[in-house]
């Protein structure tokens, strides 16, 4: 493993998804899961998301669709967390969700738009309490 990779891809991870959502993703590892880890920190957060080709927020807008597209949901409640933290807005969320209906079909936009309104709830009620 690439221990400075690796360190700067959980930087990021951190600061995009935030300490918590991290924490609880680490939490629920274990010797199965580790690898995993280490390769979704290093190379999706350290490698990719470290680049400086494209800001943090377009990489947020280019994941949501794709998540989207994929019916990921899991993976898209916590981009769209992620989104909010690198300056996207609700409104700019939603409309990346509809430009996916269009291009991917109306299915993917409805579960979609259900999994943001949750990720949503869920961050209010964390804001709140």
């Amino acid at each position: 493993m690439d221990k400075e990779l690796f360190d700067k891809g959980m930087q990021i991870r951190r600061e995009v998804l935030g300490d918590a959502y991290v924490d609880r993703a680490l939490s629920k590892s274990g010797p199965f899961n580790d690898p995993l880890q280490e390769l979704v920190t290093t190379y999706c957060w350290g490698w990719t998301w470290g680049r400086e080709g494209l800001p943090r927020r377009d990489r947020s807008l280019i994941n949501l669709a794709m998540i989207s597209v994929l019916n990921r949901g899991h993976e898209l409640k916590a981009h769209i967390r992620g989104a909010l933290n690198n300056g996207l807005s609700k409104e700019e969320i939603r409309e990346v969700l509809l430009q996916v209906g269009i291009y991917a079909g109306i299915p993917a936009t409805v579960d979609s738009f259900r999994i943001a309104n949750e990720a949503f709830a869920e961050i209010e009620a964390e804001q709140a309490s």
